[in-house]
Order: structure tokens, then C-alpha cells, then sequence
């Protein structure tokens, strides 16, 4: 029935209006899990989408830039060639109308309801690795394996990466390494990959929007030379002369106190700037201090070396070139922080994702990642009523609050702060003592260099652990076997000496 023009824009209103009905209703459905939000806002996205495209293709039947819109609505008020004839348009649409019942006799009329439920609890297709388990971690080992084994890079492990990765300028820009091939390529697949991360995760976020604020941002404090770690890159690249010349003329006044520089430098700063370094050091100075007032283009051609004036041409344009590149790079760098910012979040989780692993062995790793599975699958889909927990009482094991009575019992109100666990908080003596053995205090043990025994249990502060450790190991040095007082020695009457007493009346020949 959409085979005219006005049919085709009343399809297009009554969706746009039955999509913008369904955002309202899945909005209104509070998702039980990340997992059910994250199909929500994929959902959303799509319905977004699909209303963008139809109003776009609403937009162009109105604009109406063939007359087709306006030759069908004339055609409904019967004017034809001949003239104005409403009884015989009436009686074509009806024909029309009753020929397209005869074709399609068994048409269905779909109930909107059926169809609203069946959209409502579609499950997109999202693709993730297994490492980034459902958009809770990052997966950035391939860029990691590119960051160690490139020149710009430093060989660390992928925990110390995860801080490093969001903070480009770290690495050093004067040593040029900024500017070359693999750091563009590499900052360019760190980026791509965030985009892909991002658009996966928060699918309602606007990230056109969000980078055309960045880049608006960045041109501002790029005119202004106030990007950080480009502040200087600007004037060390603007002017060619500025780069090339070695002697600072500003300095200088007369031509005899240009003298005193030397001749190997003001041949240095001659043949930087392609003129010529020839004569004496008077007529070497003289030509120099030509340049303080005079640009290189106005000069006499006589004063140049040979070829000189196209290799001051090409260095100009290699200079220009790499203003260009820098701030490619510098744009691209912006865009990664930002992007890190907004991920803040799943990084975080990344790092205590990876530390976690670090200390747990591969059967508690594969019990952990089946446990996640079970929990995920077993998450309760139906509209369930908000829990009333005025007191804010820990869950049990049936998804409801503890009885207050038992919150008391166990001290659960009581908070314990751990000082080497990064001052993480532990409610109830229970999981205070038992956290000692868990993986977070153990990593925090180890990054203090210190072995996790029984003697260091109800110790929370790094110096108190730092004095103990210091006490055990001089007690160890006291206890420590000494050969020359403990190692005993016989002589032939049977006698027994240590070491040190035997060697002595050895010596004496008492022995």
C-alpha cells in the first residue's frame, strides 16, 4: 500500500512516532545487570539510527526537488491534462486500492504489541573477546606487544603498561621519536581500538560530538602554543632561519663584536644559512651580519654559495612539513586522553583485573571466570520491586538484606582500613582476618618487598611491616650458623675444639 509518494511519508511519520514510543517504554524498564543495560543502550542506538535515516529521507520527499510531491497531491484533486476530473481520481484510487487486496488476499495485520515486546527483549549481536569479558576489561595486549619492541617504547609489563598507555607524553619528544612512522601508526591503532571499545560500551554517547569539542579545544591552544609538551614545537619549526642559524645576531651591534665569535663558528652559521663561508673573518661577519636586517630572499645573489638557494627552499618545506606532522601527532595524543578519560573507569578495572590475576594460580583463574559465567546466566530477568533497605544492609545468599541482628553480631558496621592494600576498607572482623591470604594484600606485600608469613597477620601500616621485617632479619643474623665458633674439630687424644680454638693451638704446635 506504500506505492505513492504521500502513502511513503505517512509509513515514515507513523515510524519515527512508534520508535520514539519504544525508547520511552525500554527507558522505563530499569535493566537488572550490566549485561541487559549494555543490550539497552544497543538497542536504543539502533532505534536512534533508524529514526535518523527516515527523517533524512522525509526531509528529501518535502524538499520535493522533482515536483513528484507536488504532481501527486494535484493528481489527488483530480487535475489532469484535460482539465479537473474528482469523481474519476476518486474511482482509479479505489480500483487501485481493491487491486492490491485481490494480490495479497491473505495479508496479516501485525499486532503492535507483539511486535513492541519481541523488540524490547531483542538481544543484540555485541562482539567482544574473552579478554575484555563484556566490555568490563580492556584487551590491549597486540598494542602492548608493539609499544615493547618499538624504539619509542621501554620493555615493562602489561600492568605497568596500563598506566603508561593514557599518558603519551611520557615519551620524549626531542629525541624526534614522536615524529617518526611506527609512533603515528601505533597512535593511530590505540586510537581506532578505543573508538571500537567506546562505541561497544557506551553506545548512546555522541563521540562526533565529543571530538569535535577536542579538536575545536585543541586549535585554540595550538594557535596559542600552549599544548602540553608542544608548547615550543611551533617556534622551533616556524622560521627556517630561526632553525638553521647558530649565532643569535640580536646579541650583536656592530660588526667587530661579531668578530669575536671565531671563524669556525661564523663559517658554521654561513654555510647553515647556504651563503658563503670563504675569506676573512671581517668579510665573513660582515656577510653574516647582512641577515640580521635583510631576509635571504632580498639578498644579492653573489653573496650565496653554489645550489644553496634550493636547499634553503626544500629545508623550508621540510619544516613545514613537520609543523604539519607534529600536529597530526598532537591531535591524535589529545584524542587518546580524552578517550581514557571517559574510560577511566574500565582502565581501572583493567589494572586490579590484571594484579588479581597475577596472584591467584590457573585453577582459581578458570573457577573464578566459571563462577562470572553462572552469575551471569543465573541473573534474575523479571520485574522484579526495588528491594526496601532503609539501613543499607549487606545481601545474603537469597538476593535480600541480612536480619539487623546478625549484621550486629558479626561487627559488619565496624570498617577496618588496610594501609598496604591502598587503604581499601573491610567491613566485619571476619573479612578483615581473612583478607590477609586474599590477593590484594598479598600484592601490596610484595611490591613492599616484604614475605607474606603469619608474623606480619593484624598488620595494616607499610611502617610497621617495614620495622618488623628489619627486626626478623637481625634476629636471623643472631641465629645464623657461624662455621669458625660452631664447627667442631678432634684432635688424636680425642679432644673436641670448635674451629677457631683448634686453628690457634694448631699454630702453637700444641697440637
Amino acid at each position: 500500500m506504500s506505492s505513492t509518494l504521500l502513502e511513503v511519508t505517512r509509513a515514515g511519520h507513523e515510524e519515527v512516532e512508534r520508535l520514539e514510543r519504544l525508547i520511552v517504554k525500554d527507558f522505563q524498564n530499569e535493566p537488572p545487570s550490566s549485561k541487559d543495560r549494555l543490550y539497552q543502550g544497543h538497542r536504543v542506538r539502533h532505534m536512534i539510527d533508524t529514526i535518523s535515516s527516515t527523517t533524512e529521507r522525509l526531509i528529501e520527499i518535502y524538499e520535493d526537488k522533482d515536483n513528484a510531491r507536488k504532481d501527486e497531491i494535484a493528481a489527488l484533486g483530480g487535475q489532469t491534462a484535460t482539465g479537473i476530473n474528482v469523481f474519476s481520481a476518486f474511482y482509479d484510487r479505489l480500483k487501485e486500492i481493491r487491486e492490491y487486496h485481490r494480490k495479497h488476499p491473505a495479508a496479516r495485520v501485525v499486532d503492535a504489541n507483539e511486535e513492541e515486546e519481541a523488540l524490547l527483549k531483542e538481544e543484540p549481536q555485541i562482539e567482544f573477546s574473552g579478554e575484555e569479558a563484556f566490555g568490563r576489561y580492556l584487551d590491549l595486549h597486540e598494542l602492548y606487544n608493539r609499544y615493547i619492541n618499538s624504539k619509542f617504547g621501554e620493555p615493562i609489563e602489561y600492568s605497568a603498561y596500563l598506566d603508561v598507555f593514557s599518558q603519551p607524553q611520557k615519551i620524549p619528544r626531542k629525541l624526534k621519536l614522536k615524529l617518526s612512522r611506527h609512533y603515528s601508526e601505533y597512535m593511530e591503532n590505540l586510537l581506532a581500538y578505543l573508538i571500537y571499545f567506546f562505541q561497544r560500551t557506551e553506545p548512546l554517547q555522541d563521540l562526533d560530538r565529543i571530538f569535535s569539542k577536542v579538536e575545536t579545544e585543541f586549535e585554540e591552544q595550538w594557535a596559542d602554543g600552549k599544548v602540553k609538551e608542544w608548547e615550543n614545537e611551533k617556534q622551533e619549526n616556524g622560521h627556517l632561519e630561526d632553525q638553521l642559524t647558530l649565532i643569535d645576531l640580536d646579541f650583536y651591534t656592530t660588526v667587530e663584536e661579531l668578530m669575536e665569535v671565531g671563524p669556525e663558528k661564523l663559517k658554521e652559521a654561513l654555510a647553515s644559512l647556504g651563503l658563503k663561508t670563504g675569506g676573512t673573518v671581517q668579510q665573513r661577519a660582515e656577510r653574516l651580519f647582512l641577515t640580521k636586517d635583510t631576509p635571504l630572499e632580498k639578498l644579492d645573489r653573489k653573496h650565496f654559495a653554489k645550489g644553496s638557494r634550493g636547499s634553503v627552499q626544500n629545508g623550508a618545506a621540510a619544516a613545514s612539513q613537520e609543523v604539519d606532522n607534529s600536529k597530526e601527532i598532537a591531535l591524535l595524543e589529545a584524542k587518546v586522553k580524552k578517550l581514557c578519560d571517559l574510560l577511566n573507569e574500565a582502565i581501572e578495572r583493567t589494572k586490579d583485573n590484571i594484579v588479581k590475576k597475577q596472584a591467584l594460580t590457573y585453577e582459581e583463574i578458570e573457577a573464578e571466570r566459571e563462577e562470572e559465567e553462572t552469575q551471569a546466566d543465573t541473573e534474575s530477568d523479571d520485574d522484579e520491586q526495588q528491594i526496601y533497605n532503609p539501613l543499607k544492609l549487606p545481601m545474603g545468599w537469597d538476593g535480600k538484606p541480612i536480619p539487623y541482628w546478625l549484621y550486629k553480631l558479626h561487627g559488619l558496621g565496624q570498617e577496618y582500613k588496610c594501609e598496604i592494600c591502598g587503604n581499601y576498607s573491610y567491613w566485619g572482623r571476619r573479612a578483615f582476618e581473612r583478607h590477609f591470604k586474599e590477593w590484594r594484600h598479598q600484592h601490596g606485600m610484595r611490591c613492599l618487598g616484604i614475605p607474606n608469613t603469619k608474623n606480619f597477620n593484624e598488620i595494616t601500616s607499610i611502617e610497621e611491616a617495614k620495622e618488623l621485617w628489619k627486626r626478623i632479619q637481625a634476629r636471623q643474623g643472631v641465629n645464623k650458623w657461624r662455621p669458625d665458633l660452631e664447627e667442631e674439630y678432634e684432635d688424636r687424644e680425642g679432644n673436641i675444639y670448635n674451629k677457631k680454638t683448634y686453628t690457634d693451638l694448631q699454630r702453637q704446635g700444641l697440637i
